[in-house]
């Protein structure tokens, strides 16, 4: 089991930053990749950024050149800079962490933080 813990979530202004942590434990060996999701009101929860135990990063279109997905593997966080803060963005972030599944020959989000809100509000 990986338990995952958010925090830095909060109400900014559009145009401002904001950074997102995730601080992983328990089965950490297990994990493939970590990422941040987004759900926002009254909509489906979307990808925002990926990064692999690599360090290959992907980003979802909206949000490339204005966030930044890191990790600190001796800290065992994950880390979300989000600049250039749109209302658009305001959504509650989550954060999970992938396990290769190799029947499907792909990573598998498994593993959920319980949220933090963001909203870009003036």
């Amino acid at each position: 089991q990986v338990q995952l813990v958010e925090s830095g979530g909060g109400l900014v202004q559009p145009g401002g930053s904001l950074r997102l942590s995730c601080a992983a434990s328990g089965s950490i060996f297990s994990i493939n990749a970590m990422g941040w999701f987004r759900r926002a009101p009254g909509k489906q929860r979307e990808l925002v950024a990926l990064i692999s135990s690599g360090g290959t990063t992907n980003y979802a279109d909206s949000v490339k050149g204005r966030f930044t997905i890191s990790r600190d593997n001796a800290k065992n966080t994950v880390y979300l800079h989000m600049n250039s803060l749109k209302a658009e963005a305001t959504a509650v972030y989550y954060c999970s962490a992938a396990e290769f599944n190799e029947r499907a020959g792909e990573n598998e989000y498994v593993y959920w933080g319980q949220g933090t809100q963001v909203t870009v509000s003036s």
